[in-house]
């Protein structure tokens, strides 16, 4: 079945000599983004712009691992491009399943770190349980559809719930100690999102809250979470926390606002001559952060090279002037995720998940995955009445209603 859902060699060359140029074009500014839009790059081509990934050490396992992380559902272009850059660790490896896993990564299992992501059962990550059993038939069966072996980490999808979940419901690690008994798993780590104030998860904690007690449990090696410019005091305190505690850190849900700054022409042209956001974002992560590697989502090699481009190296004068200018920016249109007004709002409105398919669909230009996401959410932006109670508790002072109703005009 891989064989047959693999990209065979004709193809492949195929891609390679037709990937041209989308979506990063208005990234650039004046004769730069005339040249880009001109652009398209076979992914040898697109490889060597890159050059060779920086690695890193991901806690305390001491595994060397590309600053940028590579995703099983990355486009076979720039994925291939990324194996030649030395691209080495796959978050979401499982997503293989359905398009067969890459033979460049089978015929070199060892150099890659492929891992698992393991969702909830019975439900979604809100009200879904942790279920031993499910969760140990699920891994085996992935591996089994995949053909990769074994994975060298099982995550657990979207993370606890609050530090009591993570104390007392431990059918997770249970069915990570059996699989690691049989050779079919190697580390434990997680993805977290924030559940304090959400209405469908009573007792819920922040995303930092719940990440501190995860490193001082001791037993996952390391966890991805959201992170972007601007920054955030809380979630800035826990990666220098997890640094000194050999835990790992991965940023998830980087580019913040980032497609509606590249959409904004105005904007695009106050930026330095020839500077891109994304390229600027990814120095920025990667050089002046503490995190340990980052997850950013590509959709072609001109991204590809403009985006990755910028990982490990120092930012320079006019990539702090953009961060600065995109910062400024960002926080009057597109929210960080923090989810700290959410316990304030009387009418249990989930603000952050809202915002959160807003960003798929205002940045990431996914409206389908945006509609999906917010269709099946029991509680939507017209359950918000206004009352501003939220607004005070934002750090970036947002007109929290006013961006809940515009979304919900937009998403519905």
């Amino acid at each position: 079945m891989t064989d047959k859902k693999s990209i065979k060699r004709r193809e492949f060359l195929k891609l390679s000599s037709t990937a041209m140029v989308a979506g990063l074009a208005g990234g650039l500014t004046g004769n730069a983004q005339e040249e880009s839009a001109a652009r398209s790059y076979t992914i040898e081509e697109a490889a060597r712009k890159v050059g060779q990934l920086p690695r890193t050490k991901l806690g305390c396992s001491g595994r060397e691992v590309s600053i940028i992380v590579g995703s099983g559902d990355l486009a076979a272009a720039p994925r291939e491009a990324g194996i030649l850059c030395g691209m080495n660790y796959w978050h979401k490896a499982n997503q293989w399943i359905r398009s067969g896993t890459p033979d460049s990564i089978l015929k070199n299992r060892e150099g890659h770190y492929c891992q698992v992501t393991v969702d909830r059962v019975g439900g979604d990550h809100h009200g879904g349980r942790i279920d031993e059993e499910e969760h140990y038939a699920w891994v085996k069966e992935v591996l089994k559809r995949t053909g990769l072996g074994y994975f060298d980490d099982m995550q657990l999808h979207y993370g606890y719930h609050s530090r009591e979940e993570l104390k007392q419901e431990r059918g997770f690690v249970r069915a990570f100690e059996r699989l690691k008994k049989e050779g079919l798993v190697k580390h434990l780590c997680l993805s977290q999102h924030s559940y304090s104030g959400n209405a469908r998860v009573p007792d819920g904690e922040s995303a930092a809250e719940v990440l501190t007690a995860v490193v001082e449990d001791g037993i996952h090696e390391h966890a991805q979470f959201m992170y972007s410019y601007g920054g955030d005091p809380e979630m800035d305190e826990f990666v220098e926390f997890a640094r000194k505690k050999g835990f790992g850190t991965i940023a998830m849900k980087t580019a913040r606002g980032i497609g509606r700054i590249r959409d904004d022409p105005v904007f695009m042209e106050k930026l330095p001559a020839g500077e891109s956001p994304h390229n600027a974002l990814v120095r920025w992560l990667t050089t002046k952060t503490g995190l340990d590697a980052v997850v950013m989502r590509v959709k072609n090699l001109n991204e590809f090279v403009e985006s990755f481009s910028g990982a490990g190296k120092e930012l320079r004068a006019s990539d702090t002037k953009a961060i600065r200018m995109m910062t400024e920016q960002a926080d009057r249109t597109a929210c960080r995720l923090c989810a700290k007004c959410q316990p304030h709002c009387p009418q249990q409105v989930p603000i952050a998940e809202i915002l959160r398919f807003e960003r798929y669909a205002m940045d990431d230009h996914d409206w389908g995955k945006a509609r999906k996401l917010y269709a099946e959410l029991d509680r939507k932006g017209d359950a918000c009445v206004q009352c501003e109670t939220c607004i005070p508790f934002c750090p970036q002072a947002l007109s929290i209603p006013e961006k809940i109703a515009a979304a919900h005009t937009l998403l519905r």
